[in-house]
């Protein structure tokens, strides 16, 4: 149930929020990463400011919800290359009180005056400058009516006081992480290309972790939302100044595309595998259906029998994701423009087919499994948060701005870093994105229509009872890091930190290669090669922000593939 409404305390008057084991004996001692627990919730986000604000909220009395808008607009402050007011996202959530789930779809729309062929050259090639970077290539953000519709259903404390938290740390500045300095360096050029963006961000070459970034513009702008709710990005100054900017430099959105935008309450996709409720995102995500494809396939193979991470469990897994992938490049899209067909690919019929189809330690070359055209997806740093409070509350939210920083253009006078999700739709079948997925029709650009995505948060139930939250940013490679998060935990019965720690794969369908983490070794990939199928090795790509409850403690951990993420349990 809800809490009361409080207003948020002062920090000097917070209750300890611990980082440390409350018990030793509560966790497994053959894991060789730990966990943090909390009695009375968990907050596990990508950057360790924004849990703390988030840990704040809990502790406050705030419900999930709340939390969840905390660490939001925080996000947007402390984490710009992915965190974010320009972008969107979805949210997968559960509420205790009416004891249902609900799924958030506040993923970026096209402009009205979008259209097809916008990023095609006149041969029919892909411009992918236009399409990556500047203002043709930004879609109409949801975060912030995102943000909103959660607070108007679900939210317990004051709007403003959830956005203040994220305003003091735009207005009196943080220190940069190392790894925020590297991509700020390894993005210079493309930054730099906009003087709005360079001025906030690029205050000098190279930039060095320590420095103190303020961002003053972006504290006004927030300072406007918490003050006038959604009305305060979507129309009044801020949407003047980006309809300007827009106008000025060739962008596509208007005041009547800020205007009409809307998040959408959509009905989540639940499956079932063994005894756990799968519960999770629907189109215009393809990470829901695609997981419980996935889980369903999977369902007609002994995975115990097979030694985790071996050669055939390796090939078994790159085998299913092959299927999955080439669906997807088919029929996946905004279902407000398109017919998916959800109901056929999570049937169990479909699911016997193709399991039909796989032998274990046998390796299928990609050009013999249809469906023909392939897809598009967002890059490595979208950003995602899990949540659990002590009401019983569950939230799963992934947001994005697509590439890192987005189109790299800051709107000037606002602070705010637009994305390019206009990258994601397809400009036309059998061409690829910035990421080599493909395309088809189903995911052609048209106006007001939202782009496919791979995010993919979820919430899994032992029985009737809370399991786990997780979820994770990595483009095409979210799918996959999620379902091998969900295994690692159920089949293998690994500790969460265990189950998000261990090296992962990635196969999505074209080209058929199979790319290993690095902490496979020679030796697996040489016996995968043996049984036929191509294999890179890259670095990692995704991190898994997870919750796991078990005996009504909550398990947190942040992926150390993001040095930045950090767990928080909460105890009263």
């Amino acid at each position: 149930m809800k809490p009361k409404k409080y207003l948020l305390l002062p920090l000097s008057l917070l209750v300890l929020v611990t980082t440390t084991p409350i018990n030793a004996s509560l966790l497994n001692s053959k894991s060789i990463t730990q966990p943090v627990l909390g009695k009375d919730g968990m907050v596990v986000t990508q950057h360790f400011l924004a849990t703390e604000i988030g840990s704040e909220v809990l502790l406050n009395g705030g419900n999930a919800f709340d939390a969840s808008i905390a660490v939001a607009f925080a996000l947007a402050v402390v984490l710009p290359r992915a965190g974010n007011i320009g972008g969107g996202g979805f949210m997968v959530l559960y509420d205790e009180s009416s004891n249902s789930f609900e799924a958030l779809d506040y993923r970026e729309r096209a402009p009205e005056k979008s259209y097809k062929e916008m990023f095609l050259n006149q041969d029919g090639t892909m411009n992918g400058d236009i399409s990556t970077i500047g203002y043709k290539s930004i879609a109409v953000p949801g975060t912030v009516h995102g943000m909103w519709a959660i607070h108007k259903r679900y939210g317990t404390l004051s709007w403003k006081s959830l956005i203040d938290p994220a305003i003091n740390l735009a207005r009196e500045g943080f220190r940069i992480t190392p790894m925020m300095a590297d991509t700020l360096n390894e993005n210079y050029d493309k930054l730099s290309k906009f003087e709005s963006t360079k001025k906030i961000f690029l205050s000098q070459k190279p930039m060095e972790f320590g420095i103190l970034l303020k961002q003053p513009d972006l504290a006004n702008t927030l300072e406007i939302i918490s003050i006038d709710g959604v009305d305060g990005f979507y129309q009044g100054k801020v949407a003047q100044k980006i309809t300007s900017e827009m106008k000025k430099n060739g962008g596509l959105i208007s005041l009547k595309d800020l205007k009409k935008y809307r998040s959408v309450w959509r009905k989540p996709l639940i499956g079932d595998y063994k005894n756990f409720k799968i519960v999770t995102m629907p189109p215009p995500s393809s990470g829901g259906i695609h997981i419980i494809q996935m889980l369903n396939i999977l369902n007609h193979f002994s995975l115990p029998d097979l030694k985790h991470n071996s050669p055939e469990y390796s090939l078994l897994l790159a085998e299913i994701m092959k299927y999955a992938y080439a669906d997807r490049s088919k029929y996946l899209a905004d279902p407000d423009f398109e017919k998916v067909p959800v109901e056929y690919l999570i049937s169990s019929k479909y699911s016997q087919e193709i399991a039909s189809r796989i032998s274990v330690g046998s390796y299928t070359n990609s050009d013999l499994i249809a469906p023909g055209i392939a897809a598009s997806h967002e890059s490595l740093d979208t950003t995602h948060f899990s949540i659990a409070d002590q009401y019983g509350n569950l939230v799963s939210n992934t947001y994005t701005i697509n590439s890192t920083y987005g189109s790299k253009v800051v709107i000037e006078g606002t602070g705010i870093l637009m994305n390019n999700e206009m990258d994601d739709f397809s400009a036309a079948p059998g061409i690829p994105n910035q990421f080599g997925l493909l395309g088809d029709e189903s995911n052609e650009i048209e106006p007001f229509k939202r782009p496919l995505s791979s995010m993919s948060p979820t919430i899994i139930f032992d029985m009737n009872k809370p399991f786990m939250v997780t979820g994770s940013p990595g483009g095409s490679k979210i799918i996959t890091a999620v379902l091998q998060n969900i295994l690692n935990v159920i089949e293998f019965d690994m500790e969460i930190s265990d189950a998000i720690s261990t090296p992962r794969i990635h196969h999505q369908w074209k080209p058929d290669v199979l790319s290993l983490e690095y902490g496979f070794d020679e030796t697996h990939a040489q016996s995968i090669s043996k049984l036929g199928q191509p294999i890179i090795f890259e670095e990692p790509g995704t991190s898994l922000e997870a919750i796991m409850i078990r005996n009504n403690i909550f398990y947190g951990y942040g992926d150390t593939r993001r040095p930045d993420s950090k767990a928080i349990g909460v105890n009263q």
